[in-house]
């Protein structure tokens, strides 16, 4: 097992536990930048780290349904609809693409960009949030017709981002969640939603890039060894983090890095 992977793993779920989302946005940059992992392998690997991570929080959050903390399910459903249908399809133009020039550019490109759209939606949530919540109320039933749709095609748009890049179940997921349902959503049941919807995603995402020979068994499991000790220690340190501080830095992280790989 290498030591480097195992450091990365930590350093990732440092970054998880400490800001809840976001943060997880960066291991397939590391994988990539620092470590000389091929785009593709990257993320087919990080995809099935996420998968596992997400299903013992998505297990957490399942135990606490019927509380404000557990998710809403109808929207989980609503999400799947448009976004595992989503996963196949790029999955199959994926499968279709024989060239990894063409495959290894169209992911980095694609990683750079949503790693961007990221840092603005973590940059950005507040202001976000407070506008959504404005044309709530003042379109109340025109809203309340146009949610289911807008949900599936929400979902659409996650599965695309996340089987091509394993980036956007988190921080876009959740700002895109409290854009469409900013009152039915309390931010403890907003991140369950989230998690839960990631599940499903991940796994179908990342069992067809495992079909495509795109995972990395040894990289992944020194990836889990460094973050399970590294999101139980984020976590601890996360009451004590200040959220003006955290979030512009995070932004600003996304901001390079998503720069780097579009250079």
């Amino acid at each position: 097992m290498d030591l480097y992977n195992v450091i990365a793993g930590l350093g990732v779920g440092l970054l998880v536990g400490v800001t809840g989302v976001g943060g997880g946005s960066l291991m397939a940059p590391i994988l990539i930048l620092l470590l000389g992992v091929t785009p593709i392998t990257a993320v087919g690997t990080d995809l099935w780290f996420a998968a596992i991570t997400k299903s013992v929080g998505g297990f957490i959050h399942h135990r606490h349904r019927g509380t404000d903390g557990g998710p809403d399910f109808q929207v989980v459903r609503r999400l799947c609809l448009g976004s595992l249908p989503a996963a196949g399809l790029t999955l199959w133009v994926l499968a279709r693409t024989d060239t990894h020039a063409i495959k290894g550019g169209l992911i980095l490109h694609a990683l750079g960009v949503v790693l961007l759209l990221t840092a603005g939606a973590t940059l950005l949530r507040p202001r976000l949030q407070r506008a959504a919540i404005r044309f709530r109320a003042r379109s109340a039933a025109r809203f309340h017709h146009l949610q289911p749709p807008l949900t599936v095609l929400a979902g659409a748009l996650l599965g695309v981002m996340v089987t091509l890049t394993s980036v956007g179940a988190g921080a876009l997921g959740a700002v895109i969640l409290f854009g469409l349902y900013p009152l039915r959503l309390t931010t403890r049941k907003l991140v369950a939603t989230d998690i839960v919807h990631a599940v499903p995603l991940t796994l179908v995402a990342g069992l067809g890039h495992l079909s495509l020979g795109n995972v990395d068994a040894p990289l992944l499991g020194g990836l889990l060894v460094g973050s399970i000790p590294g999101i139980i220690a984020g976590s601890l340190f996360a009451s004590r983090a200040s959220d003006r501080v955290l979030r512009p830095t995070l932004a600003l992280v996304l901001v390079i890095t998503g720069t780097r790989l579009l250079a």
